[in-house]
């Protein structure tokens, strides 16, 4: 039976959106996807929604229509609302540039690097205040204009190290007075635990805000569990509003997690290999390819690696496996990725690779990477220096404060032929060519004018060198668009390629998530929340 969720007034800031907030008893426990099935289930119900994440953490970033950054999992939930990415639904993001330190934007915009104990730390409070600050004007703005607000927390709420100044979870929740539900993930084991654990730990008042439990990912017999949610039930005196089941082959966008490739034939007519960087950057690009059933796709990692090697110890520490093209991907600090390449002998296996023939591809920071130099002066990413990149491609780069960030438009040219693109940038660095070669993009800002070539780049993009078996580019979304998709693939080795429609994956995806939500969450008492009765 299908509940219509009804928009009436509550008392929140606007006193006629309705505002409900996810929030997980872990990392991975589910939050992101409910939300994204919430917008989708509520969205096709006629209500006007949208999603809302105060903080987030990721490397994984997509930009907005206003020329902003945010969330790859806002992105996505945007979309299930049928909107376009907006700063606002993501107003701090921290993008990790190492262990301890990270980018920090504000509405869409980095303004700084900090380290975790001044971000977080007892002396954080003022800067806290700022954050937050911030992200109520995002709320407030959101608010304002859409009748349901869906709030994704942020790791768990029951970190207590974090919990001063939290403006990811409670401390959201209690500044602008909106219910929680908790997500946890009975695959991970332990869901009782980490349920009434979560509970335990958290403050009277933000106890009674709590209005319910999601269980999330259950593999068997629901009926199985009924003992243990009736006992739930009971002990915390709070519902458990549904029990989804764990869903195999959901294919969305993953915010953080590698996913590997899913099992296919061996009669696969292309070999690609991604390198795994320790700050790889949008890794989403890739799942066009990795989805294809045409395509054997690996991530490389320096754990695969290590596996390969213990299986055969007459391999050397420079072999990766063999492939048909290898993709040296984005990176939130490049010149340590690059240091990283060099220290596993990546780039003389690149070096051969090439000499047998093969084609390498670098996006964004692997762009920058097979170039000749990359220089940061001010210590924009890491330390201030300058790092000898693999030489592959005649350009240099230097990084800058200043970020690139827009959606383009424009065609891509490989073999004599010319296909479609659109994807979106997003760097600090500046590449210069140093002698004419052939540019494979040309590009346009999404809303029609003409990228501007003293304030940004090239019209033209990217850059193929002279035998036709490297090819760079800043664009991201390479092979979202199908047409383009198939032109690579064809430059890559494979003829009359199959391609994979990531966005309509997505949008059918999307819908199976809001159908599975439909089935599986009690939309009556997910009503009551709102409408107690």
């Amino acid at each position: 039976m299908t509940v219509k969720v009804a928009v009436t007034d509550n008392n929140n800031a606007n006193n006629l959106t309705k505002v409900l907030m996810v929030q997980g008893t872990t990392s991975d426990a589910g939050k992101s996807t409910l939300v994204a099935g919430l917008c989708r289930l509520f969205v096709r119900q006629g209500v006007k929604v949208a999603p809302f994440k105060p903080q987030n953490m990721a490397l994984n970033s997509a930009v907005t229509i206003d020329g902003g950054e945010i969330g790859r999992a806002q992105a996505l939930q945007a979309v299930a609302c049928h909107l376009e990415p907006q700063i606002d639904f993501n107003p701090i993001l921290l993008k990790p540039s190492s262990d301890t330190g990270s980018q920090v934007i504000v509405h869409g915009k980095a303004l700084m690097k900090m380290e975790a104990e001044d971000y977080f730390g007892k002396n954080a409070e003022g800067y806290r205040v700022k954050a937050m600050a911030a992200v109520r004007e995002s709320y407030l703005r959101l608010t304002s204009e859409y009748d349901m607000l869906l709030v994704e927390g942020a790791g768990s709420p029951a970190e207590i190290n974090l919990r001063e100044g939290d403006i990811a979870n409670m401390g959201f929740a209690e500044e602008v007075d909106c219910p929680v539900i908790i997500i946890a993930d009975i695959d991970k084991g332990g869901v009782f635990a980490h349920l009434v654990g979560t509970l335990a730990l958290l403050s009277e008042s933000e106890q009674a805000r709590v209005k319910g439990f999601v269980i999330n990912r259950f593999r068997g017999d629901v009926s199985l569990l009924q003992g243990g949610l009736d006992w739930l039930e009971s002990y915390t005196n709070k519902p458990v509003l549904g029990v989804l089941p764990y869903l195999h082959d959901l294919h969305l966008d993953a915010e953080d997690a590698l996913i590997a490739a899913p099992e296919k034939s061996n009669d696969t007519k292309l070999k690609v290999l991604v390198l795994v960087l320790p700050r790889i950057s949008n890794h989403t690009d890739f799942d066009p390819l990795r989805l294809n059933p045409q395509i054997d796709f690996n991530y490389v990692s320096l754990q695969t690696q290590a596996q390969s090697q213990s299986q055969n110890q007459s391999q050397s520490k420079q072999a990766l496996p063999s492939a048909d093209l290898i993709i040296i991907p984005g990176s939130k600090n490049v010149r340590a990725d690059l240091a990283f390449i060099r220290e596993q002998g990546w780039d003389c296996a690149i070096d051969k690779h090439l000499r047998y023939g093969g084609k390498v591809l670098g996006i964004c920071g692997g762009y920058q990477i097979l170039g000749q130099s990359i220089d940061d002066p001010d210590g924009i990413e890491d330390y201030a220096g300058s790092s000898e990149a693999l030489g592959l491609l005649p350009l240099v780069t230097e990084l800058t404060s200043t970020k690139v960030l827009q959606q383009v438009e424009g065609s891509l040219s490989l073999l004599g032929e010319t296909a479609s693109i659109v994807g979106y940038e997003i760097h600090c660095g500046r590449s210069r060519q140093l002698m004419p070669l052939e540019q494979p993009l040309s590009l346009w800002a999404k809303n029609g004018e003409r990228v501007n070539l003293e304030q940004q780049h090239s019209q033209s993009e990217g850059m193929l060198s002279s035998d036709g078996q490297i090819m760079g580019t800043y664009l991201h979304g390479l092979f979202d668009s199908p047409e383009a998709c198939q032109l690579i693939l064809k430059w890559a080795g494979m003829e009359q390629a199959e391609v994979v429609d990531v966005n309509q994956v997505r949008e059918q995806q999307l819908n199976r998530l809001a159908d599975v939500l439909e089935q599986h969450l009690d939309l009556e008492r997910l009503n009551q929340i709102w409408d107690p009765r």
